[in-house]
């Protein structure tokens, strides 16, 4: 499913008092690996993170660290369809779910990885928890509200325009 993905991704840095967004390769949405290089060659003196959408269905946060990326994986069901998201579960040391694809629409997602991935920013992890739990919500809608929440809606926002999404 992975040849055809639409959605976004973005990296997000912190420096000083001020948010910038700004577009990652498409390249990011197929493979975690790309995600991350992009997000190292940032060389941010700030917190610096990505965000990315994938086909509104799920969404993943790589906080780039010496030791090896955090992550959070929004739906871990996923990783069934999409091969970045079992990157991310293979990076967390999981296992893909061994569930039936024809099964997935009666299968409560649930998240894998680091909800307090965006603690120290000012988004702990309980709210995380609440963000990622709200399944009516598409993958955009959460990332919009963890935007909202730390305070750079508006850059992301045009950041999406650009892209016309």
């Amino acid at each position: 499913m992975d040849d055809d993905i639409d959605g976004f991704a973005v990296a997000v840095v912190r420096d000083e008092t001020k948010w910038k967004v700004t577009a990652l390769k498409p390249s990011a949405l197929n493979d975690l690996a790309d995600a991350e290089r992009q997000l190292r060659e940032l060389r941010s003196t700030g917190a610096a993170f990505g965000l990315l959408d994938v086909d509104d269905e799920f969404f993943i946060v790589i906080r780039p660290a010496p030791s090896g990326a955090r992550l959070l994986l929004s739906d871990a069901t996923a990783a069934i369809d999409y091969d970045v998201a079992a990157d991310v579960l293979d990076a967390l040391n999981l296992d893909v779910p061994d569930i039936d694809p024809d099964e997935l629409d009666s299968v409560d997602p649930w998240e894998e990885g680091d909800l307090g991935i965006l603690a120290d920013l000012g988004l702990p992890d309980a709210v995380m928890s609440i963000i990622v739990g709200d399944t009516d919500l598409y993958a955009d809608e959460q990332l919009g509200m963890i935007a909202a929440r730390l305070g750079f809606a508006d850059e992301l926002g045009k950041v999406l325009d650009s892209l016309g999404h």
